[in-house]
């Protein structure tokens, strides 16, 4: 698998389709690998025309792992995509990031804007003061750590399994067992407990957005679950409203996750923004 240099920080990065065709850059959340975006998925975008680009975020999956103690943004973590832009050989791509990979999407199209060719927000937020928190269950499954793997693997699976369910789309539930094969590979491919809790801190560092998304000209879709209890839908409208021309997207049932059944809802998000942008 191919790794991206972003000075000392490797990110491993895997494409799909055409290497000639128009590229849709997907960016992932907090503590979750490339994998989050699945190739079914990945074969959506592809099967319309485009070529699909993920990566394992710094800290993450095969990417490199931080130490205690240091410390980067999510200006760092925008560098690292544009990275991967770089070895992929894609001059630009379109967009697409969820949750904290929202944010950094954000900051691509806004300090990378040669390089964005349209912005697909989903399920993310501005981090303007003042918004709507999670709810103290939904927070929970950020700040509280699974059983380790490596001693006792079913009582990891089980409580990443809940965790899901907790924050998931009380509309679009998960094919039963999905779930657990999901938290196992992932755990079986890398698993850095201690790398959230740096991104958390990423994410603080950069802050509060609202100045940056009122200078994205890249065409924008905003994507967001009507009860999503971890980022609530007001920071999706909140987005919306500082990007000038972007359109809003609230669907309801859709909570803080992406199952099957809500690929084509988020996979239309992302092709829409990218027919906007022509």
């Amino acid at each position: 698998m191919p790794f991206a240099t972003n000075g000392d920080v490797r990110i491993c990065w895997e494409s799909f389709g055409d290497p000639a065709a128009p590229a849709i850059l997907l960016v992932n959340g907090l503590g979750s690998q490339m994998t989050r975006w699945p190739e079914a998925f990945c074969k959506v975008l592809t099967d319309k025309g485009y070529r699909a680009l993920r990566f394992d975020n710094r800290d993450t999956g095969l990417s490199t792992w931080f130490d205690a103690g240091d410390a980067y943004t999510l200006e760092d973590m925008a560098a690292d995509a544009m990275a991967v832009l770089d070895a992929a050989g894609a001059p630009s791509a379109h967009v697409a990031g969820v949750s904290m990979g929202g944010m950094i999407s954000q900051v691509i199209a806004a300090d990378h804007a040669d390089r964005t060719l349209s912005l697909t927000s989903i399920m993310s937020t501005s981090s303007a003061p003042g918004l709507p928190q999670a709810t103290p269950r939904a927070m929970a499954v950020l700040t509280q750590p699974t059983p380790d793997f490596q001693t006792d693997p079913q009582a990891h699976t089980a409580a990443a399994v809940e965790n899901a369910l907790v924050i998931g789309s009380p509309a679009y539930p998960w094919p039963k067992g999905d779930l657990a094969v999901r938290a196992k590979a992932e755990a079986e491919r890398a698993w850095n407990p201690t790398g959230s809790g740096r991104q958390m801190r990423a994410v603080g560092a950069t802050g509060d957005r609202s100045e940056r998304l009122a200078q994205i000209t890249a065409p924008t879709v905003v994507l967001h679950g009507a009860d999503d209890p971890l980022l609530p839908a007001d920071g999706g409208r909140d987005t919306a409203a500082k990007i000038p021309g972007a359109e809003l997207r609230i669907i309801e049932g859709m909570g803080h996750d992406l199952p099957p059944a809500l690929f084509g809802i988020v996979a239309d998000a992302i092709l829409a923004a990218a027919a906007r942008a022509g």
